[in-house]
């Protein structure tokens, strides 16, 4: 699956692209530490204007709309021109692994769905890698240039439970972003989501081989295709009830999330010790601390099945190349 990287037909397009991604996502993270600045600056400038009739001019109005016009015009060209060159990256990564795939694909024939695995997995490995990987990278930059965000928009003022602590807001979020997470991932260890996923992955596989061979000949039809059916729809209700456990959790934490921001500025809104724009500049400096902490948390759907994926073209991997060892092997 990573040759992609370890090879020198494909150096510039590996690393070089790598750089590309991880450097423009920085930047669309910087701008939207901007826009969190822009929030702080026109949200006061609204609590003025409504505060005394006539406090702003209409100038001063259409300004403060145009800079987060402005703002947000670069963040979406970034966007798109990131977004696009992404796709090319990640299809030259799959068609690495699949250059490697036809070239030892004589050996596949006897291997359980080959043909699943070479046309099916590295697509959605290379999907799952586009909104996932890239995801991944953009929550790390925001939690570093957010957090001093937070660090500074927060000082001075009461934190519910921590009080005047200047590093309470940051140790809140990283509490009960965190503890959230381990929660969730240990409930997706206990279920065996991933496991069920796989074997999901694995009958489905089985099923559709035979309705293939089924084409052909008929003496294996209707028990044997029945019976695999039979063995797809007990893993599916096996897969539906764990996920059923699995989204009480989920649902339930992220609800509560809606709320864990004010929840923390309750003393500080209270004794009236905010602004209006620097409570919002604050609310969405922790949104955007805890959001990238709980990455694992509301991507954990993906990253089952994406761990599901490379498990099946790890093990498709393995006998792929202990069939062309022993194929070499001297007689």
């Amino acid at each position: 699956m990573f040759r992609f990287f370890n090879s020198k037909k494909w150096f510039f397009w590996a690393w070089v692209g790598s750089i590309a991604i991880v450097g423009s996502i920085g930047v669309q993270v910087y701008i939207d530490v901007l826009i969190n600045d822009w929030f702080g600056t026109f949200y006061d400038m609204i609590q003025k204007a409504l505060a005394e009739p006539n406090a702003i001019t209409i100038e001063e109005y259409w300004s403060g709309l145009l800079s987060f016009i402005t703002l947000a015009g670069i963040y979406i060209a970034i966007y798109v021109v990131v977004a696009f060159f992404t796709q090319h990256f990640l299809f030259r990564w799959r068609t690495a692994m699949v250059e490697w795939y036809h070239s030892v694909y004589n050996y596949a024939r006897k291997i359980e769905g080959a043909s699943q695995r070479v046309q099916e997995d590295t697509i959605k490995f290379t999907r799952i890698m586009e909104g996932l990987g890239t995801s991944l990278i953009e929550s790390i930059i925001t939690v570093f240039m957010f957090l001093p965000v937070l660090l500074t928009a927060s000082a001075g003022i009461p934190i519910f439970f921590f009080g005047d602590w200047e590093y309470g807001l940051v140790v809140g979020a990283l509490i009960w972003s965190i503890g959230g997470t381990v929660f969730l991932i240990l409930l997706g260890i206990i279920l065996r989501l991933v496991g069920v996923e796989y074997d999901l992955q694995k009958q489905e596989a089985a099923y559709r081989k035979m309705l293939v061979i089924a084409e052909d000949d008929e003496t294996v039809r209707p028990k044997t295709i029945n019976e695999l059916f039979d063995d797809v729809r007990k893993i599916n209700y096996l897969s539906y009830i764990r996920y059923f456990y699995f989204n009480i959790g989920r649902i339930a934490y992220l609800q509560a999330n809606v709320l864990s921001a004010y929840v923390f500025l309750a003393p500080a809104i209270v004794a009236g010790a905010v602004t209006l724009g620097v409570m919002q500049q604050i609310i969405r400096a922790f949104g955007r601390v805890e959001g990238s902490l709980q990455y694992l948390l509301k991507s954990w759907p993906t990253i089952i099945e994406l761990a599901s994926v490379i498990k099946r073209l790890r093990e498709f991997e393995r006998e792929l190349k202990a069939s062309t060892d022993t194929a070499k092997a001297p007689e």
